[in-house]
């Protein structure tokens, strides 16, 4: 074990020999696994089972909401890249909330967001559980699917990260070769005119059945949070910063696909679903896309594309089980975190980390044992919130970043953010508005509840480690590899 003196802005990228990040990491995910990363880290189970629940809410006003918080989402990505340009590591916005408003800040965002990781872990498995009962028609407990694949993410996060680059490369490549499939297929059906829908498919279907806005606005606005947790996981990019093999290039490439990927593969598909079949034809807890194909009379297209929601639902997983142990080194490099976390295989996988976040994502096996029926609905709001705390810092951060490098403090970014500083601030009080319209639903209202209640746990452990000369020193005494 080799212990080393490490400042907070020494983290750049390069250093270390053998492909080896300053953090300690292998620079090993290439230009193409960087892209798919990010195209599907936003294709999820928000959009394949999501956004059933939402489309019964809103209709088809449900187009015009994932198009303006696809918007924000730029914005907020775009101020993430003006950050990751001027300091790409990999505890990106937990770094930048410490090194832009202190210590205390970079505490809470790197255990909140580690703690959206584990929470996500537990809604994607869940998600596939349900989806495996495609299949089996509960001839197999949902509990027990839950805990496999828990299990086998685990595994393959433990081989190395070139391994889970390639993995998320391919999970995402099914997702979009499916999507994009789909959207060739409706419109074939609106334009050729065949399967059982033929006589019905018309872009009408937008208005028709109580306009496009049958809900009211009200209605639209009410499924902002299930919208915005489409989006969460987007990201992800940052995180990848300390072993992308050339950030400057591949990040600012990945995070400029966000518009084209939100146009065409939320509003875009949406339009095409919409337009095919009814949207009184969806409801809650049934996935568009499967429903859509079995209104079709495309049984196998169906399975198809259950197949692919349960590859969408376990890649979310996966990058779970990836950011957690990242995350948690990033706060132990930092004193505010157990030293144990620390450690690295000789594969450069966060082996303590990456364990400790997969036992507790089990506490979704749980869940599914005991509300089976409810599971996704218990953590998704929880989800939400967590997980815009990410993206509120990134914003408050990236202001910050921007003021001081305005006034010459710090070098300007290579990537500077468009519009900003005022397309921050309108993305915070986008993202607020979010906020109340939780408050205003009494399913997601459990989150807002909860999130004092972890500020609180926070709050103490953070004056607990300060006590114990944690927590807010920058420059700590670290390990930064050793082999197991």
């Amino acid at each position: 074990m080799t212990s080393v003196q490490v400042e907070q802005h020494d983290k750049t990228p390069g250093e270390g020999a053998g492909g080896e990040g300053g953090e300690g990491y292998h620079r090993t995910l290439g230009a193409r696994q960087i892209q798919m990363i990010a195209i599907g880290g936003a294709i999820g189970t928000g959009l394949f089972l999501g956004a059933g629940k939402a489309i019964s809410k809103a209709g088809p006003s449900l187009i015009l909401a994932y198009a303006i918080a696809g918007l924000v989402i730029f914005f907020i990505m775009r101020a993430l890249g003006e950050l990751l340009m001027y300091r790409p590591v990999s505890g990106s916005f937990s770094d930048y909330a410490r090194e832009f408003l202190g210590p205390f800040w970079g505490y809470v965002t790197g255990w909140t967001y580690w703690l959206f990781w584990v929470v996500t872990g537990i809604t994607e498995v869940t998600a596939a559980a349900q989806y495996m009962s495609y299949w089996t028609h509960d001839s197999f407990p949902q509990w027990a699917y839950a805990l496999i694949f828990t299990v086998i993410l685990y595994a393959a996060n433990l081989i190395s990260v070139k391994l889970f680059g390639e993995l998320e490369f391919w999970f995402s490549m099914v997702k979009v070769t499916a999507i994009v499939g789909m959207i060739l297929i409706c419109a074939g059906i609106l334009t050729i005119g065949f399967s059982d829908a033929a006589d019905t498919a018309t872009v009408t279907n937008l208005w028709n059945d109580g306009g496009f806005f049958p809900k009211g606005i009200g209605g639209t606005l009410m499924t902002l949070q299930i919208v915005m947790f489409a989006f969460l996981a987007v990201e992800l990019v940052g995180v990848t910063a300390g072993e992308s093999k050339d950030p400057e290039k591949t990040l600012p490439k990945a995070i400029n696909t966000v518009p084209w990927r939100i146009a065409v593969f939320y509003v875009g598909a949406l339009i095409m679903i919409l337009s095919v079949v009814p949207w009184t034809h969806f409801q809650p807890g049934v996935s568009p896309f499967v429903a859509a194909f079995e209104r079709m009379g495309l049984g196998i297209g169906a399975a198809i594309v259950n197949f692919v929601v349960l590859t969408a639902a376990l890649s979310s997983c996966n990058s779970g089980m990836y950011s957690t142990g990242r995350m948690l080194r990033d706060l132990a490099l930092n004193g505010q975190g157990p030293k144990v976390f620390t450690k690295l295989t000789k594969s450069g996988t966060p082996l303590i980390g990456t364990t400790f976040s997969a036992a507790l994502m089990l506490v979704g096996v749980w869940i599914n044992y005991v509300a089976p029926g409810k599971a996704f609905d218990y953590v998704v709001s929880f989800a939400t919130i967590s997980g815009m705390w990410a993206w509120i810092m990134i914003l408050v951060c990236q202001i910050r970043y921007r003021g001081k490098a305005d006034r010459g403090e710090l070098p300007q970014s290579a990537f500077r953010a468009p519009g900003a500083p005022y397309t921050s601030w309108f993305a915070l009080a986008f993202i607020g508005m979010v906020i109340v319209m939780m408050g205003a639903d009494k399913d997601a209202r459990v989150s807002l509840y909860c999130a004092p209640l972890w500020g609180l746990i926070l709050g103490l452990a953070y004056l607990f480690s300060k006590n114990r000369g944690q927590g807010g020193d920058t420059s700590v005494k670290v390990s930064l590899s050793v082999d197991v």
